[in-house]
């Protein structure tokens, strides 16, 4: 039997990299020390002022805008945003401990949007419906709310939506997530399973991929992927499309990965609160309108952001639960309520609206 050589030493030349990133280490730190004792000062000043807000996302996104343009590599643009967002979220923390609400349970991908765009240093809390989330903000018992809004490939999630009918938060960001969906199970195989479960959303994400591998097996619509998780976590005969960190929560095998019909699937959360952000200039303004139930209605509404050419990215339609067949437009537009343009054609527009209710301006999402 041929004896082991030992371990090669390293060279002069690896010994004197590892030593250098060492330094740097030591200096990245330093900085990173020196900027936590800029924050407690920061929130030293606001108390001594008697400022409420202690976070404000226009803030951060000038900070990650500005680290974007400086970086060249060799970390892409978004590893280089995610790592300075987890520095700005644990700084902030020794401002203020923030808690977030999120459709739960724990392991959803609203979870993984919240810390996406609060960091890690931050309190999620779970909540079993969208309209829960909202009233945990509402009562105070969390600073903001993370909701999902709409999907790349399956559009709105109309539920979302509704709850601005009457709920006084307004919308403070955005955040754009890319969905991988994966099979689990208790299992190694999908021998034997009766039952797919997942959210709506989920299932119908992943359609094309569950008719061409499990035709004829049964799905079931859950109220969130995470949810579908836990209650495969107890049935051997079924399985969940779900995330990730899912899997590791429930301890679940992933039997497929990247199930997903659409390689880009995304989906669109928005952070809900009390906050109004300042401009960023590149900023995104929702509305809620309704008008006259009569023909040309809608053009009539619309033209005051075309006279001022105003971009509307989104509109969506509600029924108004006022009365019968009557509707509401849900609408984005580029650019901020402070915004001149803007300002002049929400003048215009509530003068010819029915209802108008402003539902917020905010950075638009980055990376």
């Amino acid at each position: 039997m041929r004896a082991r050589r030992p371990p090669a030493k390293p060279t002069a030349r690896l010994s004197a990299l590892r030593g250098k990133i060492d330094q740097l280490d030591e200096k990245i730190q330093q900085l990173i020390s020196q900027r936590a004792r800029c924050a407690q000062d920061i929130a030293t000043l606001k108390q001594q002022s008697g400022a409420a807000n202690f976070y404000r996302p226009e803030r951060e996104v000038d900070v990650l805008q500005r680290v974007i343009a400086r970086n060249r590599g060799p970390l892409p643009n978004e590893e280089m945003a995610r790592l300075f967002r987890e520095i700005m979220s644990a700084c902030l923390a020794l401002e203020m401990p923030m808690k977030i609400a999120f459709l739960g349970p724990e392991g959803t991908f609203t979870q993984a949007a919240a810390l996406k765009h609060f960091g890690h240093s931050v309190s999620t809390v779970p909540q079993a419906g969208i309209d829960e989330v909202f009233r945990e903000v509402e009562s105070g018992a969390a600073h903001f709310g993370v909701v999902p809004i709409e999907n790349s490939t399956e559009g709105v999630i109309s539920h979302t939506l509704d709850m601005f009918m009457n709920s006084p938060l307004r919308i403070c960001g955005e955040v754009e997530l890319r969905i991988h969906h994966h099979l689990l199970g208790k299992g190694k195989s999908v021998k034997g399973v009766t039952r797919v479960v997942s959210h709506q959303q989920s299932l119908g994400q992943c359609r094309e991929w569950l008719d061409a591998n499990l035709p004829g097996v049964e799905r079931v619509a859950v109220a969130s992927n995470a949810e579908a998780a836990r209650l495969t976590a107890k049935d051997a005969r079924a399985v969940a499309i779900a995330g990730s960190s899912a899997a590791e929560i429930y301890g679940l095998n992933v039997l497929v990965s990247n199930i997903e019909d659409e390689p880009d699937n995304t989906t669109r959360f928005l952070i809900v609160g009390r906050l109004d952000p300042l401009p960023t200039g590149d900023d995104k303004t929702s509305l809620l309108i309704s008008g006259p139930n009569r023909p040309g209605s809608l053009m009539g509404l619309l033209a005051p952001l075309s006279r001022h050419r105003i971009n509307m990215t989104r509109i969506e339609s509600r029924p108004s639960r006022r009365s019968l067949w009557e509707y509401v437009f849900f609408v984005d537009i580029d650019g901020h309520v402070q915004d001149a343009r803007v300002r002049k054609a929400l003048a215009e527009l509530e003068k010819s609206a029915a209802f108008l209710k402003w539902l917020g301006s905010y950075p638009k999402a980055v990376l």
